[in-house]
């Protein structure tokens, strides 16, 4: 009759010690570690920093034309130019890449099939993705800071030459800075949660620029429905905190300071959770 075969370890005659759990730090080196080794990853943050800044340094430039040859009858623009420093083109394209990346960190990994992988190694799904989150928060509020106080000195150094630039105290200048930083995590998770729901590259990023970048614009702020969800949107968040001009007397329903830090929060929270549940629920 055959004899069951043995746990034991050859040498020491010891059952063999149960693997220890993968600390949450170890999942948050992992995810680093995946981001990093991508060939794209660099160039990406590289081109994107270079392309937001030079917005900000091209909209600094045009203003300056026209300060040295105003029209007749115009008034020079006094204080802050809040959409000088952080010009639309630059910030919604950096919505644009770091919601892309953000979705393609789990699409890509459904794609590849490399997901099965780390269930394997890794049981606790819902980790996983938190160590993701975690990894893109940091990684696109570094580069937003970077990005933002680049584009800020370089068009306020280009807006000296005629005397218009102003300094980092100036009233209204650090609200628009955070603003500026923080909403490339914003759209990096907003993007996470969109892949986790649809697990598809080309449709997520497409789904990305459609919810962050087009709907908001498919919005008026003229009745209150329409109004609410368009207050709701981040990029909408984004220009009522950069600016630094008085809205009472707006038309419409304008958003509020602080209804606008509220969707810089809730966007990332819910996209985040959604994202744990569904990785928690679906097969892979």
């Amino acid at each position: 009759m055959r004899t069951p075969l043995s746990t034991a370890s050859p040498r020491t005659g010891t059952a063999p010690a149960l693997r220890t759990p993968a600390r949450f730090g170890d999942l948050v080196a992992a995810e680093w570690i995946k981001i990093r080794s991508l060939r794209s990853t660099p160039w990406t943050l590289a081109l994107t920093t270079l392309f937001v800044i030079g917005c900000a340094v091209v909209a600094a430039v045009a203003d300056v034309r026209e300060l040295a040859h105003p029209a007749p009858g115009a008034r020079p623009p006094q204080g802050f130019l809040p959409f000088t420093a952080f010009p639309p083109a630059g910030c919604l394209t950096l919505v644009l890449v770091a919601g892309g990346v953000g979705a393609v960190s789990l699409t890509g990994e459904y794609g590849s099939g490399l997901i099965r992988t780390t269930t394997v190694a890794v049981p606790a799904r819902g980790a996983v993705v938190l160590a993701k989150a975690v990894v893109l928060a940091a990684l696109w509020t570094v580069l937003g800071a970077v990005v933002a106080t680049g584009s800020f000195f370089a068009s306020q150094a280009v807006l000296d030459g005629q005397h218009a630039g102003v300094g980092f105290t100036h009233p209204g200048v650090a609200r628009a800075l955070v603003a500026a930083t923080l909403v490339a995590p914003v759209a990096a998770l907003t993007g996470l949660g969109l892949g986790a729901l649809i697990r598809h590259g080309g449709a997520t990023v497409a789904a990305v620029a459609f919810t962050l970048l087009m709907l908001p614009t498919m919005l008026s702020s003229g009745t209150r429905w329409s109004a609410d969800l368009r207050n709701a949107m981040v990029t909408t968040a984004w220009g009522r905190l950069a600016q630094n001009w008085d809205t009472s007397g707006t038309l419409g329903y304008p958003p509020t300071v602080a209804g606008s830090w509220a969707v810089y929060l809730l966007w990332p929270l819910v996209s985040v959770a959604v994202a744990v549940l569904l990785v928690r629920r679906r097969d892979v």
